[in-house]
Order: C-alpha cells, then sequence, then structure tokens
C-alpha cells in the first residue's frame, strides 16, 4: 500500500489514540484499531512477522524484508502507542484518580458509538452471527466481573503466560490487556519489576508478549480472511460485554495495595448513579459521553471524506 508522510502521520495519530486507550484499564487498544479502520492491517501485518521474513531477509536484504512486514506502518503506528502511553499516563492516572466519573463517562459514550460503528461493518445477519454477538457479550460482561487469582504472582513460566495472555487481550477490542494481568495476579509484580528494574522478569513477560501476539495474530487474520462476519460480531460482543468495566458509577468491593503502598479498587460493580456514594455529577457525566459519542462520529465523517 503506498502511503504519503500524511498517511502515516495520521497511523501514527491513531496509535496514539490507541496508546491512550491502553492507559485506561478497561479500555482496550484494539477497540481503537478497530473503530479507525487499522485493525485488519494491524493483524495482517504483525501476521507476517515469521520465519519466511528471515528467510527473506537473508535473500533479498534489509528492504524487501521490511516492505514485506509492512515496516513503516508499524513503526509509524507503535510510535504513536509509545509517546501516548509515555506522555499522557501521568495525565489519565491523575483523572482515574481525581475524576474517575468524568473520565469513564467520555470512554463510556464512545465506546457504544464504537459498537454503533463496528456493527455496521457486518454485511450480513442471520442466527450464527446473532448467536457469537450474544456469545461475544456474555464473555466480555464475565471477563469484567471475575475476582483475580491473587495480588502477586512471581514464577516465571506463569508471568510468561500472564504476557502472553495480556497481549492477545491488547488487540482484542473491548478486552484490557492491563485488565488480564490483574485478574491472573500479575500486575503487582510486572509494576515492581519496572519500578525495581528487574531485566530478567521484564524479559519474561515481553517474550510471552511476543510471542503470544505472534501466534493469536495467525488465528485473529485465518478468522478474518474466512469468517468476516462471523469475527466482527464475537468482536462487538466483546465490546458491548466491556461496557460493564468502563461504566461510570462503581461499587467498590475489595481493595488492593498498589506498588507504591496505596489502597486502591480491585473488584467493583456497577450501581445506579442515583445509588452511588458521593456526588453523582450526572449533567456532566452525560455531557462528556455525549463527547465521546460525537467523538466517534465526528471521526467516522473525516475518514468517509478522506
Amino acid at each position: 500500500m503506498q502511503r504519503r508522510f500524511s498517511d502515516y502521520l495520521i497511523v501514527t495519530l491513531k496509535g496514539m489514540a490507541m496508546g491512550a486507550a491502553d492507559v485506561v484499564p478497561g479500555v482496550s487498544g484494539g477497540t481503537i484499531a478497530l473503530i479507525s479502520g487499522i485493525y485488519e492491517e494491524l493483524i495482517t501485518s504483525i501476521n507476517n512477522i515469521n520465519f519466511t521474513l528471515l528467510r527473506t531477509l537473508r535473500k533479498e536484504g534489509l528492504k524487501s524484508a521490511w516492505l514485506k512486514a509492512n515496516g513503516n506502518f508499524l513503526l509509524a503506528l507503535f510510535a504513536g502507542i509509545l509517546f501516548s502511553v509515555f506522555s499522557l499516563a501521568k495525565g489519565i492516572g491523575w483523572l482515574l484518580e481525581n475524576k474517575p466519573i468524568l473520565l469513564w463517562s467520555f470512554f463510556f459514550g464512545l465506546v457504544v458509538a464504537s459498537i454503533l460503528y463496528v456493527i455496521r461493518q457486518i454485511t450480513k445477519f442471520n442466527i450464527t452471527t446473532i448467536v457469537l454477538l450474544i456469545v461475544g457479550s456474555f464473555i466480555g460482561y464475565c471477563i469484567t466481573i471475575v475476582p483475580p487469582l491473587g495480588n502477586s504472582t512471581e514464577a516465571l513460566w506463569f508471568l510468561f503466560l500472564a504476557g502472553a495472555l495480556a497481549s492477545c487481550a491488547m488487540i482484542l477490542p473491548g478486552i484490557s490487556g492491563a485488565f488480564i494481568f490483574v485478574l491472573l495476579g500479575a500486575y503487582q509484580t510486572a509494576l515492581q519489576a519496572v519500578d525495581e528494574q528487574n531485566f530478567k522478569v521484564i524479559i519474561v513477560v515481553m517474550l510471552g508478549a511476543v510471542i503470544g501476539l505472534l501466534s493469536f495474530s495467525k488465528l485473529l487474520k485465518w478468522t478474518f480472511t474466512n469468517y468476516r462476519n462471523q469475527t466482527l460480531a464475537i468482536l462487538t460482543g466483546f465490546i458491548v460485554g466491556s461496557l460493564n468495566k468502563i461504566w461510570p458509577w462503581k461499587e467498590t468491593l475489595t481493595w488492593r495495595t498498589n506498588s507504591h503502598g496505596e489502597q486502591v479498587p480491585l473488584l467493583q460493580k456497577s450501581i445506579s448513579p442515583f445509588s452511588f456514594d458521593g456526588e453523582p455529577q450526572l449533567l456532566w457525566a452525560i455531557v462528556l459521553a455525549i463527547a465521546g459519542f460525537l467523538t466517534i462520529f465526528i471521526l467516522e465523517r473525516l475518514a468517509q471524506k478522506r
């Protein structure tokens, strides 16, 4: 695919949006990739990174291997993701701690609009796609309510597995990779490894993430090629089920101690804003939910014009 510099700049901006979503626990960068129209290209590009790429590198040189891997696209996208994660993490962390209802309201409106956008990509509805939509919604919802395995798990084989599963979740719309770490009880260990520069743990988690990503992308590529409507149906279901996680009004059931020794919510349940213990900020929540919804609506219109 021939792209100009401005096209790659747009890919970088989409990567920044994915990175911003990944910073928020419960919001998936895969959802942003899907609604921004780069999801299938991302899966295909990751799928191209395999042993045949090494053969191409050896026989035809770096340029041919780079083109086969769609290297410019991946470089532009991941540059945006990394820039966003490192630049926005502190600000979004502050919003999560001090203005959680307003932040979740914006993302709730954004994800609702995303559902309407993605479901329109399904070209044929039948009993199979409807059942898969329902099944995907059920699985997505169950993931948001399942209790974590524990606060910390340090076995290297388990951290490798957690990295693989979390990386799979990151490219699945509606499922947060960070939330999978929390569910598996590896979140605390991973954070401490980064804070303490424990490279052994970091490398094990990264290896698991890379292998999980490369392996899972093959399955997603195959399903999109052979069962596009069915795949979109179950992915849409995942996004629908994830709405429970990003509902703005929560009641905290259990707490955990983070890497800084602070008590933060671990397991929560969604409640009515009228049952919320505190100021529900209902008016501003509605305004920001509408803003999130319109953000997707405007982006879709701009993409159609382009």
